[in-house]
């Protein structure tokens, strides 16, 4: 069962080194505990913190840094690359006019990382 992912959220890139928390803003937007996320929500920085260093070679800077080491790879300082909304996105799930952002979906930077939800802000508890 997909969970709605919200403020506070925990996000990870294949290429970051450390942990990230999604931002949303409480505009036009669904209210859990906090505001939750639609597909619109990946605006690099803004909405998609940086996660600590990146160590893809597609990242200019990166790609530097380890031409200067003499082929060592060397991590350089995160900025995310966002371009695109988050996919799939909620197929039945609108929030704010848009698809819903779920535990499952995923955002793709531009120098080749795959940002995926750890944790999506919140949990559900079936009473039953």
């Amino acid at each position: 069962m997909a969970i709605a992912v919200c403020m506070g959220a925990t996000m990870m890139c294949s290429f970051g080194v450390a942990p990230s928390t999604l931002v949303v803003l409480p505009v036009g937007r669904v209210i859990t505990k906090t505001p939750s996320a639609n597909a619109t929500d990946f605006a690099p920085v803004l909405n998609i913190p940086p996660f600590g260093a990146c160590t893809s070679m597609a990242n200019p800077t990166v790609a530097a840094a380890t031409a200067a080491a003499l082929g060592v790879l060397t991590p350089m300082p995160c900025v995310p690359v966002t371009a695109a909304p988050w996919l799939p996105g909620s197929l039945k799930v609108m929030n704010g006019g848009m698809p819903a952002v779920d535990n499952s979906c995923k955002q793709l930077c531009s120098w080749g990382g795959v940002i995926q939800v750890l944790n999506p802000g919140q949990t559900v508890v079936i009473v039953g």
